[in-house]
């Protein structure tokens, strides 16, 4: 109507005045009744100037209150009256108008009334809470925020709320929330907030409030104080042993509605950090590290109030495993607990580190040793079915360790998983593989019964020509066989088609020329000096493999992977357009792993290729309706973090060697090195006498300089065991090769809560394979109204197992203690995060009942 702090001129008043006569009588009424109460005699020269249109104008004094009654009442019960007292209001036990004024209008130009008027607010009861805060409603920006919380029913509690909401700028009314801003301001030096509620509020009403809803009743009544509270009462919830003596205080008697503001406060992404800086002030000013000894690792497995739990978890694993205690499982279990819980972020990498580590030494301990098989084939299947996972774990565990911005931690970790892999896992496979090989395919490289490299165009891309069919081959330079088999579980798990790996034996030697030559069609190879030739073309460029290509089928193209990755979709559509058959060439890990200042970034330039990879397939069928496309490598490779030791090294001295590297020397005749296998390449060049000359086992050649960690061209499994993934894109309405995230159900019968802390169950439908991804979710409860009225969980449906009693999750919901209505609905949310629009997987109703008594007066 008018904005507060101003006070109203004669013309506001005479115009309000009348407007408030000519409302439109109701409820029976015959006439219009106003009483103005100006304490202050504002208007006391005024009022006779006044111009009323058919009012009557009554002066109101001590001395005519019973005259005031008998003319109202009996001597001019018809006309409309304007009651004007110099004079307070009187209580009503002392109002001789009382009766009147009850069914009268009440008018006045003090700002507080204007206030409460504007508002809607008649109980002038409620007149000295408003009073109080008179500083307050001083600002127009102030109130215009608390005129916008639309409030229906005002209590001194409400209002109060109210004024707190707007002195923190809060979009919301609520008390949390102001609680929040608070918490948000310890880590600033300004804290306005707070300031601007000792200014313009009322400190003692906000701790009172405090008091009612969070039941903190200590004397330091500071905010930092109110944290160490709020985190405390939260934690030992969680914390599966008794508190110590001197926390005890700071634990809330009704926790619910501390844990509720503190779950959001955690876990809201950018208040996550806001609290994170202060929860390890406060970690140190309770001295929890004092009371860890005191403590199982199971005790506070599920409590995440401090981040020295995870770093405890991570200290006992890591002690566990550097001590040989095999419960594998168990580490697994306790990390899974972690994941959903607040630090996990924090400490993802070191989590994932033991993650992997734990797969490898796991296997270890199942594998124990290797038997020599009974074939180089058998050996071969057990490699490319089994052996190879520890090579993943290895590669992954650096791939986290590397990214850890403090190694100290898992420093001795890091060396049990090196002296392993090294010493135990590279060193006998590789001893057991030679043993098996060095006579059996000496004269022969080629495994019977395995697909072979040398005839990868033969056997994988004639197929497709003789069909008419367009294919494409991706070549990646090193993307070695265990790193294959999680490419193409990614491609499954992207796009609707079909992706599966097969091994193939590489070429020997296993070096990038002999290899790329392998893969192209040709009816010959051959050595010119050092370079491999196809048809009198030297086959070590693009330009001259294009030429190669084309000579078989006119319809082909060769062309690199950074020249493709920078057109557009219009040019690569021309670039592509008409062709049958086209070699992509890709070289991310070998680019780095072939260079000494580089290669201890093999493993994310592993990662980086599978990222290009995808993007490149998705290109393709997206931009140029590609239907068969084949991912292979020229070789493999092994790789080994610590500096070699001299014992790892082969002195080799073989005169007139046509090619030496670290891992292979190529000769014209036979030579006997001790420490070495040789082999014929018969196999590759009939017509010319060829032989590899390649370490025992994983050990090296001595060559001057750097760069002796990542090598290949030798003869171990890893590298010569190459991986074909054949993706088939589906472009059919079929949903069998459609990519799913699982499912997840609510499997608990009663859709009632009675109780402040309750536990629900969830289920995993399907397990997580090929065409079903994982699923995360968050859980928690809201209001008709949609108010967030519990904690919130994260829910983890990624469960590879078979056996639905593994799907089974459960979860706890902690309510806050407010009053809930039987008839109201209430509503569960799951929420799918990775979802921009459409992001509520489900919300399912339920009832609340819950025999509280909620005496907070909100």
């Amino acid at each position: 109507m008018f904005k507060a702090g101003v006070m109203m001129n004669l013309k506001e008043v005479t115009r309000v005045l009348q407007e408030t006569f000519n409302k439109e009588l109701t409820e029976g009424k015959k006439r219009h009744i106003v009483f103005w109460y100006d304490e202050e005699g504002e208007f006391i020269d005024d009022i006779d100037a006044l111009d009323l249109q058919n009012i009557r104008v009554w002066k109101l004094t001590e001395s005519n209150l019973f005259a005031a009654k008998y003319e109202l009442e009996k001597k001019d019960p018809e006309s409309h009256f304007l009651i004007y007292a110099n004079m307070s209001k009187p209580s009503p036990r002392e109002d001789w108008l009382l009766d009147i004024y009850k069914y009268s209008v009440e008018f006045a130009t003090d700002k507080i009334t204007v206030i409460m008027r504007d508002l809607g607010v008649t109980n002038d009861s409620l007149r000295p809470v408003f009073k109080k805060y008179a500083k307050f409603f001083n600002n127009k920006d102030r109130y215009a925020l608390f005129k916008s919380y639309s409030i229906h029913e005002y209590t001194d509690a409400v209002i109060d709320i109210a004024v707190l909401s707007a002195l923190c700028k809060s979009p919301l009314n609520n008390l949390d929330e102001v609680i929040k801003v608070l918490f948000r301001e310890l880590n600033q030096e300004n804290k306005k907030a707070w300031e601007d509620i000792q200014k313009f509020g009322e400190e003692e009403s906000f701790w009172m409030l405090v008091e009612k809803h969070y039941s903190y009743t200590l004397e330091d009544r500071s905010i930092q104080g109110l944290f160490v509270f709020f985190t405390l009462t939260n934690m030992s919830t969680t914390l599966e042993a008794p508190l110590p003596v001197t926390w005890t205080k700071y634990v809330s008697t009704r926790p619910t509605n501390c844990i509720v503001l503190m779950n959001q406060y955690m876990n809201n992404k950018k208040d996550r950090p806001e609290y994170n800086k202060v929860a390890k002030t406060i970690e140190n000013t309770v001295k929890v590290s004092g009371y860890m000894d005191e403590w199982e690792i199971n005790n506070y497995l599920k409590t995440d109030a401090f981040s020295i739990f995870d770093e405890k978890i991570i200290d006992y694993i890591s002690s566990q495993l550097n001590n040989d205690i095999h419960q594998y499982d168990a580490y697994l279990e306790m990390i899974g607990e972690r994941r959903t819980l607040h630090w996990y972020p924090e400490f993802k990498h070191e989590y994932e580190s033991l993650i992997h580590a734990i797969y490898l030494l796991k296997k270890a301990y199942e594998l124990d040793y290797f038997i020599r098989q009974q074939s180089p084939f058998e050996m071969f299947k057990a490699y490319s079915e089994n052996y190879y996972k520890i090579d993943t774990a290895y590669r992954k565990f650096y791939s986290a360790y590397d990214k850890l911005q403090n190694k100290d931690r898992l420093l001795l970790i890091k060396e049990k998983i090196e002296n392993i892999y090294t010493n135990w896992y590279t060193d006998e496979l590789s001893i057991k593989w030679s043993d098996t090989i060095v006579d059996e395919l000496n004269e022969y490289w080629a495994i019977p019964g395995i697909e072979q490299q040398y005839e990868f165009y033969k056997t994988t891309i004639q197929p497709y020509v003789n069909k008419g069919e367009r294919v494409f081959v991706i070549i990646s330079d090193a993307l070695r066989y265990e790193a294959a088999i999680e490419l193409s579980d990614r491609l499954n798990k992207e796009r609707k088609g079909s992706a599966k790996v097969t091994p193939m034996q590489g070429v020997m030697p296993s070096y990038t020329d002999l290899g790329m030559a392998s893969l192209l069609p040709y009816q010959h190879l051959s050595y010119q000096g050092r370079q491999v030739t196809i048809g009198g073309i030297k086959a070590s460029n693009t330009e001259n493999r294009n030429s190669i290509l084309q000579k078989r089928i006119s319809d082909s193209a060769a062309i690199q992977y950074k020249e493709l990755n920078e057109l557009n979709r219009q040019e690569l559509r021309a670039a592509l357009s008409g062709k049958k058959v086209v070699y992509i060439y890709h070289n991310s890990i070998d680019a780095r792993g072939d260079h000494a200042a580089t290669e201890r970034e093999v493993f994310s330039a592993v990662e980086q290729s599978f990222q290009e990879i995808q993007s490149l397939v998705n290109d393709l069928v997206n931009s140029v309706s590609a239907s068969n496309i084949i991912i292979t490598a020229d070789h493999g490779f092994i790789y080994h973090r610590n500096p070699l030791e001299a014992s790892d090294k082969v002195v080799k001295s073989i005169d007139d060697a046509i090619i030496q590297k670290r891992r292979f020397v190529l000769t014209d005749s036979p030579v006997n090195l001790e420490g070495t296998m040789q082999f014929s390449l018969k196999y590759l060049f009939p017509a010319e006498e060829k032989y590899a000359i390649v370490p025992r086992g994983s050990n090296r050649f001595s060559v001057q300089g750097a760069g002796a960690n990542y090598v290949h061209g030798g003869a171990t499994l890893q590298e010569i065991v190459i991986p074909v993934i054949k993706f088939k894109n589906d472009r059919s309405k079929s949903g069998k090769n459609e990519v799913k995230k699982v499912t997840i159900k609510l499997t608990s019968i009663s859709r009632k809560i009675t109780n402040m802390i309750t536990y629900l169950d969830f289920f995993q439908s399907e397990k997580v394979e090929d065409k079903k991804r994982p699923l995360r979710l968050k859980a928690y409860f809201v209001d008709k109204e949609g108010k967030r009225i519990s904690n919130e969980n994260i829910i983890l449906a990624d469960s590879i197992s078979s056996k639905p009693e593994e799907r089974t999750l459960k979860e706890k919901f902690v309510f806050k203690n407010i009053t809930y209505s039987k008839s109201n609905k209430y509503f569960l949310i799951l929420e799918d995060e990775e979802e921009a629009v459409e992001n509520v997987y489900e919300k399912i109703p339920f009832t609340i009942d819950i025999a509280i008594s909620n005496d907070f007066g909100f």
